[in-house]
């Protein structure tokens, strides 16, 4: 008897359709993951790498001598950006807001940008550790977001797919944005290349505010739960006649 019940529920299980969070079907969505990688990663990864390769010859500007303390600055940045991405993937996942999260995350991203370009040139070494800490908190911890939201808006596209296309968005961005912000600041200064990178920021923030939220991947996985209820039941109605025959 109880090999004949294991058997059931193998059986059971068996044809219980589960969503695939991985599909490499082809639709098409996928021209719309390259629109969307625009403003939910490359322009934000992009600012990201072109500030973290120029910090160095920004703070010096300002603060000659201080090539040790612009070096914390940037290990400052790479902490609190750390910090930040493990509570917004916390909170992404406790809350399933995606659009909502990503929209805040990148306003403020374009905040502590914008407050990091007024403080840089006041002469407190001490307000650009807070103001690029702040930044970087936002910056960096938008990135797991903006991954998130783009494989849940391009399902059932492969999230392999979805997250290659975004590193190279993130890395063309990072080429541009580097050699640009380096040309504005030999010629005008770090005022005018933090600002060049604000204005592209901004861009960000407006087309992800214009993005509709159709979270397809969480349609999909509250749908299965309920297909596989039911089927559990349909088979668990069958299976007291398969027994009574065993029993005879």
């Amino acid at each position: 008897m109880r090999i004949v019940r294991y058997l059931q529920q193998c059986l059971v299980h068996k044809h219980v359709p589960l969503p695939p969070l991985s599909s490499p079907s082809s639709s098409p969505r996928l021209p719309l993951m390259l629109c969307v990688s625009l403003p939910l990663s490359g322009l934000n990864a992009g600012a990201f790498y072109a500030l973290s390769t120029l910090l160095n010859r920004m703070v010096i500007l300002h603060y000659p001598g201080e090539e040790v303390n612009a070096g914390r600055i940037g290990l400052t940045i790479v902490i609190a950006g750390m910090l930040g991405a493990v509570i917004s993937g916390i909170w992404l996942d406790r809350s399933k807001t995606y659009k909502e999260t990503t929209l805040v995350v990148y306003i403020m991203t374009v905040v502590g940008m914008v407050v990091y370009t007024l403080t840089l040139n006041l002469g407190y070494l001490w307000v650009v550790f807070i103001t690029a800490g702040t930044m970087g908190f936002f910056m960096t911890g938008y990135l797991p977001l903006g991954f998130e939201f783009a494989v849940e808006l391009t399902y059932p596209e492969s999230e392999g797919i979805s997250s290659g296309l975004l590193n190279v968005s993130a890395q063309v961005f990072g080429i541009i944005f580097t050699i640009s912000q380096g040309q504005i600041i030999d010629n005008y200064g770090t005022m005018p290349g933090n600002i060049f990178l604000c204005v592209f920021l901004t861009l960000g923030a407006a087309l992800t505010a214009f993005i509709r939220a159709d979270l397809r991947r969480q349609k999909a996985n509250k749908e299965a739960p309920e297909n596989e209820e039911e089927e559990e039941e349909s088979n668990a109605s069958k299976a007291p006649t398969t027994v009574s025959e065993e029993h005879l």
